[in-house]
C-alpha cells in the first residue's frame, strides 16, 4: 500500500502493519509554523487513530524560542498548561524518505483548541468559500538561500561572516544548477516522495538563493506542502552539512525571501469563477471583487501573513517587495498580480507574503479577505500600471510598518473577526505583541557601532 492511498483509520493500520514499523512520527504546525512532533509506538498510534490523544497546549502558548507567552490567552500558567486534544489527519499520511520505511501523519488541534489552530483556522475559511459556493486551490512558492554551515557553526560565528552555498549573483543560472545538480536533484526526489512535487526550480538573485515553486492544489492540502517543504528542506540541507534559512531578509546587501501564494477559485461545477473571456484581461466580476478584498482588509490582516519582526524588514521601495496594498495586471512591482490567462490559469498572486510566514495563516488572510470582497462588492483601485514604487497612495492603502502596528490593527479588525473568530484573533495578536517585546529586549550590533564609542 502506498502512503497517499492511506484515507481511512483501516488504511492506516495496513499500512503502518505492512511495512513491521513499531513507531509512526506524527507532527503538528504551531502558530509559527514550525512543526513539533514525536514518535508513537505502533500500540499508541493505533489506540490514537478513531478518537485522538492529549498533546501539551503549550505548543500554542510558546514561541519560536520556547519562551511562554506574558500574558494568557488561550492558555498559560493560570490553566497549568494541560493538555489538548489532537486529531491525526488520516488521509496527510507520507512516506518519510529521509528516515527509511518511516510514515509521517499531520496533527490537527479538536475542540477548543481549534479555534487557535492554524491549520483549524485555515480549515474554517475553506468551509466559508465551500458554503458560498468556492472551491479553492492555491500554491506556495518559495525563496531559500543556502549555507555552507551547520547549527553548531552559525552559533559559533555568532551568525556572521556564513559561507553561502554559492558565491555571486547567478540568477536563473544553468551553471549553479548543473555545478551544485546533487543537492538539487536531492531536494525533487524528495519532494516527489512527500507528495509535495517541485514544478520548477532554480537559482535566484544572490548567492545561494534558490527558489522553489510547489504544485498548486486545493487551498488546505497546499497549505500542508509549503509547510512540509519549509521543514524537511531544511531537514535535507543539514544532512548535507548545510543550513538554509527562510527568514523574510537575513541580509541588508540581497533582495529579501519571498513566499508567494497563488490563489484561484472554481464553482461548483468546476469551473473557473475567475475567468470570463467576456471582460478586460478575462478578469470576471467575482475575481474583481476577490482582489478588491484583498486589497482593502490586506493592512488590517498583515500580522498574519508578516509573522516576524524580520518580515518587515524586507517591505521596502525597490527590493521586489510591495510597500503599498496595491495591485495590478502582470505587476510583479504590486502587492497582488493579477494573472490573466485560460480558465486553468486564471489567478491571483499574493505578493506581500515572505518566505517566514506561516502558510495557513498566509492562506486563510489571503483567502479569506478575497471571500469577504466577494461578499460585500467590494471594489478595488485603478490597476498600477508601471513601478508601484513610483506612486503615492491614500493613506488607507499604507501597510503597517512594525510588527506591532500590524497587531494592533488586526485587533481592531471588524472583518478579521468575523472572518477567524474573536478567540483566534486575541490569541494571535498576543503573540505577535510578545514577539515585538521580545526584540526590544535586545542590544543590536547596528547601535553597538553607532553609539558605543561616539555618544
Amino acid at each position: 500500500m502506498q502512503a497517499r492511498d492511506v484515507k481511512t483509520v483501516k488504511d492506516a493500520k495496513k499500512i503502518v502493519e505492512e511495512r513491521g514499523l513499531d513507531y509512526v512520527k506524527v507532527g503538528i504546525f504551531d502558530v509559527d509554523g514550525v512543526m513539533r512532533g514525536k514518535y508513537l509506538s505502533r500500540q499508541k498510534f493505533f489506540g490514537i487513530l478513531e478518537d485522538g490523544f492529549g498533546f501539551c497546549d503549550v505548543v500554542l502558548g510558546w514561541d519560536v524560542n520556547d519562551q511562554l507567552y506574558d500574558q494568557e490567552s488561550y492558555t498559560g500558567w493560570k490553566s497549568g498548561y494541560p493538555d489538548a486534544k489532537v486529531v491525526p489527519v488520516i488521509d496527510s499520511c507520507r512516506d518519510l524518505p529521509l528516515e527509511g520505511d518511516m510514515l509521517l501523519f499531520i496533527l490537527e488541534f479538536a475542540d477548543r483548541a481549534e479555534t487557535v489552530c492554524p491549520r483549524g483556522t485555515l480549515r474554517r475559511v475553506i468551509q466559508k468559500a465551500a458554503d458560498m459556493g468556492f472551491t479553492a486551490t492555491a500554491a506556495c512558492e518559495y525563496e531559500f538561500f543556502l549555507f555552507n554551515e551547520t547549527p553548531q557553526s552559525v552559533r559559533e560565528k555568532n551568525y556572521s561572516d556564513l559561507e553561502n552555498f554559492t558565491p555571486g549573483f547567478f540568477g536563473y543560472s544553468m551553471l549553479r544548477a548543473t555545478t551544485e545538480a546533487d543537492f538539487y536533484h536531492q531536494l525533487l526526489e524528495l519532494c516527489t516522495q512527500m507528495d509535495m512535487p517541485i514544478e520548477g526550480l532554480h537559482t535566484e538573485t544572490g548567492p545561494g538563493v534558490l527558489e522553489a515553486a510547489i504544485g498548486y492544489d486545493e487551498a488546505l492540502a497546499a497549505a500542508d506542502k509549503g509547510a512540509l517543504f519549509k521543514t524537511f528542506t531544511k531537514v535535507l540541507a543539514q544532512q548535507n552539512d548545510m543550513m538554509a534559512t527562510f527568514m523574510a531578509k537575513w541580509s541588508p546587501e540581497y533582495p529579501g525571501q519571498s513566499g508567494h501564494i497563488h490563489l484561484s477559485l472554481a464553482g461548483e461545477d468546476g469551473s473557473s469563477v475567475f475567468h470570463d473571456p467576456s471582460k478586460p484581461h478575462n478578469m470576471s466580476d467575482t475575481m474583481r471583487h476577490f482582489i478588491g478584498g484583498q486589497q482593502k482588509l490586506m493592512p488590517q490582516l498583515l500580522a498574519m501573513v508578516s509573522p516576524t519582526i524580520n518580515s518587515y524588514t524586507r517591505l521596502i521601495p525597490g527590493f521586489w517587495a510591495p510597500t503599498d496594498a496595491s495591485w495590478g495586471i502582470e505587476n510583479r512591482t504590486c502587492a497582488l498580480r493579477a494573472i490573466p490567462g485560460s480558465p486553468k490559469a486564471q489567478r491571483v498572486e499574493y505578493r506581500i507574503a515572505a518566505a517566514d510566514m506561516n502558510p495557513y495563516l498566509a492562506i486563510a488572510a489571503a483567502l479569506g479577505s478575497g471571500l469577504w470582497g466577494i461578499e460585500n462588492k467590494i471594489e478595488p483601485s485603478e490597476p498600477i500600471e508601471g513601478s508601484a514604487y513610483d506612486k503615492t497612495f491614500p493613506e488607507e492603502m499604507a501597510l503597517p510598518q512594525t510588527l506591532w502596528e500590524a497587531a494592533q490593527r488586526l485587533k481592531k479588525s471588524d472583518a478579521a473577526r468575523e472572518l477567524f473568530g474573536d478567540e483566534f484573533v486575541d490569541h494571535y495578536a498576543i503573540t505577535r505583541e510578545w514577539e515585538e517585546r521580545e526584540f526590544r529586549k535586545a542590544i543590536t550590533n547596528w547601535e553597538m557601532e553607532r553609539y558605543f564609542e561616539i555618544i
